[in-house]
């Protein structure tokens, strides 16, 4: 006689392991501790072999009868049950181990080492709200150009073009670290160019003007936050590096003998240095009295062990009366590279390594940290000298341009 399920909620446990007969080889294993069991007994090449179904109540009758007519239709076939459930079993968790998410984990764990935490964890963000969902559990050599697309199109139709963009090619970073690490043999990617909207093309806002460089420099000297916030805006012109680099400046890298900076560039990850004028040593000896015993020059208001919050001179700016679309922290590059070559002549090359761009010689040779560093240091101090000047223009309501660089 078939089970039912009134059979198999009233069996109850003995003092030995016991069986209930369904019908077809299927039956129920009731154990001394109360847990009951879907088996199916079948012959496979002329041995007696059992095939595990599960367990009852999250299987129900009617599921294990499905699961044994299935197995049966199999044995029709030549193919035993219990191997084609372990090749399953097999593919799904080999399918787990090579999905988008799982690769992209382990590819922000070695590829993004040498970024920023907060980068990374920017990175994580995005991957998790663009691309997890969508593709995240398929495995990474099955993600087409049509499937990538459609999460692509979900991003712009949030009106973020730029952030499509930017999506797509951490995605193509993500599968071609897949294929180089044999889980995937092509990336799609490249099949979409042209298929998204073009993305905008908008500059970090800077000041540039000479008089408007003056009424900065005195809104800085003005500022009534902290003092670590207000050093960090006062040498952001002098130093005009990148943010990123200027919050993450310690005080070992310092070279006191030689008056400069020495740090690995953000972007290029190549050495760079920043000598340091008489106006920016004379910031950063007050500095130290502050933030001396931190390792980072500038460390963040929650606590010594970390630095300074990106945020920070953003809202500092925004506090002085400059939004995103007039001033930004980036911005003091602009500014630098604009008035160093437009006012005070010097030369492109010469600014160009002072930013940390990739210049190159006449031999197509990239330069080395110390190129022109003697000039560099000389193009340092006027350039804080011009600053002052401005500064005190603006406060006697003048402007004034001068020429200190060789062309």
């Amino acid at each position: 006689m078939p089970l039912t399920d009134r059979q198999i909620k009233a069996a109850k446990p003995l003092e030995k392991d016991y069986k209930l007969s369904d019908e077809k080889g299927l039956y129920l294993l009731v154990k001394k501790n109360g847990s009951k069991l879907f088996n199916l007994k079948y012959r496979f090449l002329g041995k007696e072999k059992k095939l595990s179904i599960g367990k009852y109540p999250d299987v129900s009758l009617q599921q294990a009868r499905r699961t044994r007519d299935e197995a049966r239709t199999y044995l029709t076939q030549g193919v035993d049950p219990s191997a084609h459930k372990q090749a399953q079993r097999a593919a799904q968790l080999l399918a787990a181990e090579n999905s988008f998410q799982t690769i992209a984990e382990e590819w922000l764990i070695t590829q993004m080492s040498d970024r920023t935490e907060a980068y990374r964890n920017k990175v994580r963000r995005s991957l998790e709200k663009n691309l997890y969902p969508r593709i995240g559990a398929l495995p990474v050599s099955e993600i087409t150009a049509p499937a990538l697309l459609a999460a692509l199109r979900a991003i712009e139709e949030r009106g973020v073009i730029d952030t499509a963009h930017r999506v797509k090619q951490v995605a193509g970073q993500v599968i071609r670290y897949a294929i180089a690490t044999g889980r995937a043999e092509r990336d799609p990617t490249p099949d979409l160019r042209g298929a998204l909207k073009p993305k905008t093309t908008k500059h970090l806002a800077s000041i540039t003007e000479p008089q408007a460089v003056g009424r900065l420099l005195m809104a800085i000297d003005a500022f009534n936050g902290t003092p670590i916030v207000k050093a960090a805006l006062q040498l952001s012109p002098m130093f005009f590096c990148r943010p990123g680099e200027l919050r993450h400046l310690k005080w070992t890298d310092i070279n006191h003998e030689e008056h400069r900076i020495e740090i690995i560039a953000e972007k290029t990850k190549t050495p760079h240095i920043i000598p340091l004028s008489t106006q920016a040593l004379g910031i950063l000896r007050d500095l130290y009295q502050l933030t001396g015993r931190s390792q980072y020059i500038f460390p963040s208001a929650r606590g010594a062990s970390r630095c300074m919050s990106e945020n920070a001179l953003r809202v500092a700016l925004r506090g002085m009366g400059y939004d995103n679309n007039t001033m930004t922290p980036h911005g003091f590059r602009a500014m630098a590279r604009t008035l160093l070559d437009e006012v005070l002549g010097f030369r492109v090359e010469w600014i160009e390594q002072q930013l940390a761009h990739a210049v190159k010689d006449a031999n197509g040779r990239a330069y080395n940290r110390t190129k022109h560093l003697k000039q560099r240091a000389d193009m340092m101090q006027k350039w804080a000298d011009y600053l002052d000047q401005l500064r005190a223009s603006a406060k006697a309501g003048n402007v004034i341009s001068a020429s200190f660089g060789v062309r």
